[in-house]
Parts: C-alpha cells; sequence; structure tokens
C-alpha cells in the first residue's frame, strides 16, 4: 500500500469519524422534536453512517483529488468546476440530512433553503460531471493507443 493510499484512508477515517462524533453536537435534536418508531431507527443509523462516509470521502478527495482531475486534461475551467461539484456531491449530504432533522418538514422556509442550498446545486453539479466525463472521454478517444 503506497504512503498516498494510506493518507487517503486516513483523512477519510478521520472525516467520517468526525462527522459521527459531531453531528448532534452541531445539530442537536431541537425540543420536542417527533422520534422515528424504534423498528425505523436502525434504518437511520445506517443512513447517518453512509452519510459521515461520503463525508470522509469528501475530506480525502478535496485533499487529494485535484491532481488526478488535471491529468485527464479537460480544461482548467471544467476541471475546477468538476473538482467543486464532486467534492459537494460526497460533503454535502451530512450537513444536508441533519438540516433536515432539525427543521423539520413543518417550516416550509427552512425547507426551501434546504432545497436550494443543497438539492440546487447538485443538479448542477451532475451535469457538470457528466459533461467533464463525455469531454475527458472525448479527448481519450483521440489519443493513440
Amino acid at each position: 500500500m503506497s504512503g498516498r493510499t494510506i493518507s487517503v484512508g486516513a483523512v477519510a477515517l478521520a472525516g467520517t469519524i468526525a462527522a459521527l462524533a459531531l453531528g448532534r453536537v452541531i445539530w442537536p435534536d431541537p425540543a420536542g422534536a417527533p422520534t422515528p418508531p424504534r423498528d425505523l431507527v436502525p434504518l437511520f443509523v445506517v443512513l447517518s453512517v453512509l452519510e459521515a462516509l461520503a463525508f470522509g470521502a469528501g475530506l480525502a478527495f478535496v485533499c487529494f483529488g485535484l491532481a488526478p482531475l488535471r491529468r485527464l486534461g479537460a480544461g482548467a475551467a471544467l476541471t475546477w468546476a468538476a473538482y467543486a461539484s464532486i467534492s459537494f456531491m460526497l460533503l454535502s449530504w451530512w450537513p444536508h440530512d441533519n438540516l433536515h432533522r432539525v427543521l423539520g418538514h413543518a417550516d416550509f422556509a427552512g425547507l426551501a433553503r434546504i432545497e436550494y442550498l443543497f438539492h440546487v446545486p447538485l443538479m448542477a453539479g451532475a451535469v457538470v460531471v457528466a459533461v467533464f466525463v463525455l469531454r475527458t472521454r472525448r479527448a481519450g478517444d483521440r489519443v493513440p493507443a
């Protein structure tokens, strides 16, 4: 295993542990907030773990992902856009879901803010990543084997 792989793994693990440890510290449950039925709690625990893993992967990508993207040769602006998009797609689930949890769905203004703050950039980011993949794929088609 290379030193870089260990570094990536260490950053991802540290980010995952931090997200798991700090979720309810940063976003405490509101007083009187409804709780899920006991049989559904494991589903939400698994979801929290998956979001923390994505967050850890996002931190590792922020630290180590730009150079590999640059080597794909899609141009500086598109590469930066893809880097930002992928980073956001990985990092955003942890705050996104926690905000849903603490704001609840009765606060429609808060819900609208969450939708525009998280969902719209995820849609735009998906378009950017699709364009990036298609451009780098086309560039790869032109490179002689």
